[in-house]
């Protein structure tokens, strides 16, 4: 099974160049990573410093392993001083 997410992340007040530079950096490691179909940052163009990643992983188990990677790890170090919030939801392709 294929797993898509969707990743909705919110900038504290004026963190909002840092947090882009700093998802930026996220993107070349992770779609070198095992099971990487597809990575993108989409930014938003209604609100200041609102992020989206579209992301699909050949398995769940792909998705663990980059989780528990160096980089995304560095970028949690991170977390409590650029992002305001953060929502995931996850997605089943449909086969159609």
């Amino acid at each position: 099974m294929n797993l898509t997410l969707v990743a909705k992340i919110t900038a504290k007040a004026g963190k909002a160049k840092e947090l882009k530079t700093t998802l930026e950096g996220l993107i070349a490691p992770t779609r070198a990573e095992k099971g990487c179909m597809e990575y993108y940052l989409n930014y938003s163009i209604e609100e200041e410093g609102v992020f989206l990643f579209y992301e699909t992983w050949a398995t769940v188990e792909d998705w663990n392993v980059h989780m528990e990677s160096d980089h995304l790890k560095a970028f949690f170090a991170k977390e409590e001083e650029l992002i305001e919030s953060v929502e995931i939801s996850k997605w089943e392709k449909s086969a159609l």
